[in-house]
């Protein structure tokens, strides 16, 4: 995101497929919630951290970062994002996305996906909830999050996964904040927290119609508060756009 974060190939050729699929609530696939289902939640952090971004230390190779804004205090919570990468993995444009979280106080969250992309997008949930969980952890043991802001936010095969993940932890995650996504398969659903999206008109990676006809008039008739943003763009996550989320993320 030193410009923009985007997508120009797909990392496999089962991607594709999946990048387009919708499934209704009839279809949601696994049938099994509790495999989704995050066990951290905030918590008086036990452990000092600096401001700046960080390696998590979790795990060699496939890790991610923990991002703590300047002038952060521990007896003054900050919001937080769960951020979730795309196919092509984490990139530096995710650093940058930090960067620019930081200016308005939000510490981040970016783990890697433990395979080529997000397990829900291979085959079903499993390895990344559980690394997931890990990394939360990790930053709630450091961090003093602000329980009324914390998201979960995703770029293209990561939206996606941002959103199957968000629903059914609707009571850990307050704010859902997928950005070019490409589908969604809850398997259930918990609170209504309210979701951000947005989808470039001239995506051709993952057409804007399966934002614009499948998942935002779902999102609505399940109940749930929506911002849906087009702009004039392809399959990018711009630092003007991520302001934006921010803004609304905050207020």
């Amino acid at each position: 995101m030193t410009r923009s974060i985007t997508r120009r190939r797909f990392v496999g050729l089962g991607l594709a497929g999946a990048a387009t699929v919708f499934l209704g609530p009839d279809l949601a696939w696994p049938a099994d919630g509790t495999t989704a289902r995050l066990k951290a939640r905030p918590r008086k952090p036990a452990q000092p951290v600096k401001p700046g971004i960080q390696n998590l230390g979790l795990a060699k190779g496939k890790d991610g970062i923990l991002s703590v804004p300047p002038g952060y205090d521990a007896k003054k919570p900050v919001p937080l994002i769960l951020m979730l990468h795309g196919a092509l993995g984490r990139t530096e444009g995710f650093n940058n996305f930090s960067r620019i979280a930081a200016e308005f106080g939000i510490a981040t969250l970016v783990p890697d996906s433990r395979g080529r992309t997000w397990d829900l997008v291979l085959g079903g949930f499993g390895p990344d909830v559980v690394f997931i969980d890990r990394a939360l952890e990790h930053a709630f043991a450091r961090v003093a999050v602000d329980p009324r802001h914390l998201a979960i936010a995703g770029f293209s095969d990561g939206a996606s996964y941002a959103l199957s993940l968000g629903l059914p932890n609707g009571d850990l995650f307050t704010h859902v904040m997928p950005f070019s996504p490409g589908f969604m398969l809850p398997p259930g659903r918990q609170g209504k927290p309210p979701v951000w999206i947005s989808h470039g008109t001239g995506d051709s990676i993952l057409p804007v119609e399966s934002s614009r006809e499948r998942i935002v008039p779902q999102l609505k008739q399940w109940g749930y508060k929506v911002h849906y943003k087009e702009f004039n763009g392809g399959h990018e996550l711009t630092p003007d756009l991520a302001r934006e989320a921010f803004r609304w993320f905050i207020a």
